[in-house]
């Protein structure tokens, strides 16, 4: 089912960070993780906020990123999302959260009934963690119309900061807004970071929200930089792919190759501009030797803000505009027109879907490849082309953005496969680095 948040959480407010005196670079805790199981009949998952009422925010200053207190190393296993686990409250409760750079507000189940049943439970148990506390009404996040706050609240029946939104199915997710800490290990923890605490919602799973929001985890946490590998789909029995997921400085960066986020002043804040999105500079796309006719004014925001590109690993499927995913599909047919699945639209959203043999397509469509600025580019191989949606199609993983009621360009991890994605925030830049992310330590 595609679900999309329809809230953007922006705010104000400035968080200090907690000291620790454990910033041993070399320090890296690992922790196991869980996989969501992908069902056949799932459109491709979008679970990422930049889709929202208003968008008016300051850009995050490298210098709030002083210094990194943390250096965590998790891994995540790969199906539609990616799905991490978190130790979160004292003494720590392990939770799953889809990793999710495209939104800001981190949230947690927090049922008010845990039901009985043996650790671990999805379900956080507030009762049970000694540095949990909620905000009350007359906290400043939970006031209306101050600058920036644009996700609804209100005040509950105990004069707590009450939170709502909706799915894009209608569902409605809501709790209240709390302050919790991730405890890597005794020695070492965040300070009491704000998050949803969600009483109802439609998934089992929470959302790590890792955008550049002023109260995404990664800014709360004063995080320098984080880093993530994405496993190939390679499903057999008994096997799941497993890649992994940094908090703090990767061994592996050095052969990592770097572009730099494009910034938006105040000034050039457009209505379909995401400012907190991981922005970068698209130059074109190949898809085997052929470079494709597309502009580059395709992948840059024009003056509506519509049009610019984004690293997501909260989309699984790429998302393009009309006029280059147009130009993708002119290709695609050029290639392979007669195998296409006539009449059928995957998810709503691509059209590009065929029966038969994917490994023989795949080949006749060749590797495709995104191209970015200095030089840098994603190769997708010609095995990883088309996507298996279930009852014998294959799609290539594309779709029209416009489906999604934004015309953005997005770059999906289901198109980050076996590659190293590292977000440096101090220096403002997305690396890139080739790997076997089912190996990767």
């Amino acid at each position: 089912m595609l679900l999309f948040y329809l809230f953007l959480l922006l705010t104000s407010c400035s968080l200090s960070a907690q000291e620790t005196q454990h910033k041993n670079d070399s320090l890296s805790l690992s922790f196991p993780l869980t996989s969501l199981p992908r069902s056949p009949q799932a459109s491709p998952s979008f679970y990422s906020s930049f889709i929202s009422q208003t968008k008016k925010a300051p850009t995050v200053k490298s210098s709030s990123f002083s210094s990194s207190p943390y250096n965590y190393r998790s891994g995540f296993k790969y199906s539609m999302i990616l799905l991490v686990s978190l130790p979160i409250g004292t003494p720590p409760q392990t939770q799953q959260m889809i990793l999710d750079t495209g939104s800001q507000l981190s949230w947690i189940q927090c049922h008010k009934k845990v039901p009985r049943k043996p650790p671990p439970s999805s379900v956080f148990d507030p009762s049970l963690s000694s540095s949990f506390s909620v905000l009350p009404c007359n906290h400043p996040l939970c006031k209306p119309r101050i600058p920036d706050f644009t996700l609804p609240t209100s005040c509950d029946q105990n004069r707590l900061c009450h939170y709502s939104y909706f799915y894009a199915d209608g569902t409605l997710a809501e709790g209240n807004l709390v302050r919790e800490k991730i405890t890597f290990s005794r020695s070492q923890s965040t300070p009491p970071l704000i998050l949803g605490c969600a009483e109802e919602s439609s998934d089992a799973k929470g959302i790590l929200g890792m955008n550049l929001g002023r109260l995404s985890f990664a800014s709360q946490a004063k995080l320098t930089k984080f880093s993530y590998c994405v496993p190939t789909r390679q499903v057999r029995p008994g096997f799941t792919p497993t890649g992994s997921f940094y908090l703090g400085e990767n061994p592996n960066s050095g052969g990592f190759r770097y572009i730099n986020l494009l910034t938006f002043s105040q000034s050039q804040r457009m209505p379909n501009l995401d400012p907190l999105a991981y922005t970068v500079a698209m130059q074109g796309i190949r898809i085997g030797n052929q470079k494709l006719n597309i502009p580059i004014s395709a992948f840059r925001p024009d003056p509506s803000g519509a049009g610019q590109t984004m690293i997501d690993s909260g989309s699984e499927f790429t998302f393009l505009v009309d006029e280059a995913y147009n130009k993708v599909r002119e290709e695609v047919v050029r290639l392979v027109g007669p195998r296409l699945k006539k009449g059928y639209v995957y998810g709503g959203v691509s059209d590009m879907c065929f029966n038969g043999n994917a490994i023989e397509i795949g080949r006749l469509i060749g590797n495709m490849v995104f191209e970015f600025d200095k030089g840098v580019e994603i190769v997708v191989e010609k095995e990883r082309v088309l996507a298996d949606v279930g009852g014998g199609v294959h799609c290539v993983g594309i779709g029209r953005s416009e489906m999604l009621g934004a015309a953005s360009n997005i770059i999906g991890n289901f198109h980050q496969q076996n590659m190293w994605v590292e977000f440096d925030l101090a220096n403002r830049r997305v690396g890139f680095g080739k790997a076997d992310c089912s190996r990767s330590v």
